[in-house]
């Protein structure tokens, strides 16, 4: 498998790149496709996260787990899915939210890419999985990867939102985030899954999230779609 970066993220991540477990997991994806296995998302779209939010772009992050697993689905960015595919439960309950913190209208498809595009990146902690086998890729380097990505955007004195949804997220950032004294706002809440939505529902983390971009100086981002 290829993996080719967007230029902004390959020079921020160019140290990280040349460590061994970079070339183990390019080994384990080339086997995973010599065996025949199907993979989600497909090749070109693994770094879409990456690719619709340059490095310097990024505003907010918002922390997921690993890629749909069902056909069609996955394409780089978490909770996002491809045009024509009905939105995922867990999508469905961020709509109703939306709805609820700003009044949007809840869209009728589950594609997230214009939030990427205004500096929304949507990062999975594992960015392929085997189809029909949840977190069949774990262990296997992307958490690392990933926790680079955020430790980059820690790292930053220019202020980020950082959404953390479920412990999942919570675990995977919180040794990143013990320096104290830091510019970024981290919100937190329940998982928008079917499972713990009652305690998801009320975060207000959208309106959160452009309350604290106009105060930085910084474009609100147009949650509508």
């Amino acid at each position: 498998m290829t993996l080719t970066l967007e230029k902004t993220w390959h020079e921020a991540l160019k140290t990280e790149l040349s460590k061994p477990y970079i070339s183990d997991l390019k080994s384990f994806l080339d086997s995973e496709k010599r065996s025949g296995a199907t993979i989600y998302p497909p090749e070109d779209e693994v770094f879409n996260a990456l690719r619709l939010t340059p490095f310097d772009a990024v505003k907010v992050v918002i922390v997921g787990q690993d890629p749909y697993h069902g056909p069609g689905q996955a394409h780089g960015l978490c909770f996002s899915v491809k045009p024509g595919i009905k939105p995922p439960p867990s999508l469905v309950n961020i709509y109703k939210e939306l709805r609820s913190d700003i009044g949007m209208e809840i869209p009728t498809h589950g594609n997230l890419e214009s939030w990427a595009g205004q500096g929304v990146l949507m990062l999975n902690a594992t960015l392929t999985v085997r189809r029909g086998e949840p977190k069949s890729h774990y262990g296997r380097g992307w958490e690392q990867f990933t926790d680079a990505v955020v430790q980059l955007l820690f790292e930053r004195s220019d202020p980020v939102v950082f959404v953390l949804w479920g412990r999942s997220a919570r675990e995977k950032c919180e040794r990143i985030f013990a320096t104290p004294n830091h510019p970024h706002l981290i919100l937190e809440s329940a998982h928008p899954s079917p499972f713990s939505a009652t305690k998801f529902f009320g975060c207000r983390h959208f309106s959160k999230i452009n309350q604290a971009l106009e105060k930085w100086g910084k474009s609100p981002i147009n949650w509508s779609l």
